[in-house]
């Protein structure tokens, strides 16, 4: 087996699914996750469509290596109905997405094809 060294993560992206039913749930989501995360996370533009590999609508939070325990157990804690999809980001986008994600609730089929390396 060949071991990657975690240095090689350059941050972490939380995409929270949601759809028009979920929709007000998610922007109550993203508020709380602004206010008792904002210091540490970057929030992303709310899709309300598929976009890249995600089949559902979405918003990104990304945030540094250092801060993944704490982000991490808050949004298993509070996602509630939404689902999350985590990965790191090494620059390989396949891999990353393919091969080193997690989710927190529900899984989907990514659409792999839309990622390049």
């Amino acid at each position: 087996m060949t071991r990657s060294r975690t240095s090689t993560i350059k941050s972490w992206h939380a995409h929270v699914y949601f759809n028009a039913d979920s929709r007000d749930a998610a922007l109550a989501f993203r508020q709380a996750v602004e206010q008792d995360l904002g210091a540490i996370i970057q929030l992303g533009r709310f899709h309300e469509r598929p976009v890249g590999p995600h089949p559902q609508w979405s918003y990104q939070i990304a945030f540094e290596p250092a801060h993944f325990a704490a982000i991490v157990s808050w949004l298993v804690l509070n996602h509630g109905m939404l689902d999350i999809f985590v990965h790191p980001d090494t620059g390989d986008a396949l891999g990353d997405h393919r091969d080193a994600a997690m989710w927190i609730g529900k899984s989907y089929p990514l659409n792999l094809d839309a990622l390049s390396n």
